[in-house]
């Protein structure tokens, strides 16, 4: 791991970021789209967390309502999954923190109407096919010096399905959040999280405010990338 820290100073002046917030649209004709419920404010609480330590963020955004205030935070809009996979190739070269917060949809549809669906059969269909998943391509791609961090979204079998995706998209970190814990999750102010190192490290987290929760994972981080500097 390239030292972008030290023992005696564990800012992050210096540091490159490439984080990715909200969800994504995936447009079905001119007017309707398939989407979730993300907000974006987990991924912009973190960007503003990176910004004021000292960090250079470029920001991927889906739509959402969310505003970045930091002058170190550059915003690059992005609508659809494949924009968003787009944008993060452009970006990830350089950066030397990865974090995919966004909630990227899975999948999205086939054929794309050039004008809208109107409303005449009883039932409708429409075919998918799979959008790239961001965090295993850009696992692949990472050098040493780079650090990936993903988020988790589970119902059930939350530990064991995350620690599958920290394997299998060879991440260094993940954020696991489940549904089952209220005041968690997507439209909330506040979120509860269970962070899962590479080395199998497990760190659980209370409820707490969003803002709170991005302290704790960038602080989380910065312990991370030293320890290893210092082995």
């Amino acid at each position: 791991m390239n030292s972008l820290f030290s023992p005696v100073n564990t800012n992050l002046t210096g540091l490159t970021v490439l984080l990715t917030a909200g969800p994504t649209q995936e447009a079905i004709d001119p007017v309707r789209y398939i989407s979730n419920h993300s907000t974006g404010k987990m991924g912009y609480a973190l960007a503003e967390v990176l910004a004021e330590r000292g960090a250079q963020i470029t920001l991927v955004s889906g739509p959402t309502n969310q505003t970045a205030q930091h002058p170190a935070i550059e915003i690059v809009h992005v609508r659809s999954a494949a924009e968003m996979y787009a944008a993060c190739l452009q970006h990830f070269e350089k950066a030397t923190l990865t974090i995919l917060v966004a909630a990227v949809s899975d999948y999205t549809p086939k054929v794309v109407a050039d004008r809208k669906i109107k409303r005449k059969e009883a039932e409708f269909c429409l075919e998918f096919i799979k959008t790239v998943d961001i965090a295993a391509s850009l696992g692949q791609q990472k050098r040493e010096n780079q650090f990936v961090v993903g988020f988790a979204l589970e119902t059930d079998n939350e530990l064991t399905n995350a620690r599958a995706k920290l394997v299998s998209k060879n991440l260094d970190l993940l954020v696991l959040n489940s549904l089952r814990d209220e005041g968690a999750a997507f439209g909330h102010d506040t979120n509860q999280i269970t962070l899962m190192h590479r080395n199998g490290a497990i760190h659980r987290f209370g409820l707490k405010s969003k803002r709170a929760v991005a302290c704790d994972i960038v602080d989380q981080i910065s312990m991370t990338l030293l320890t290893a500097i210092i082995n």
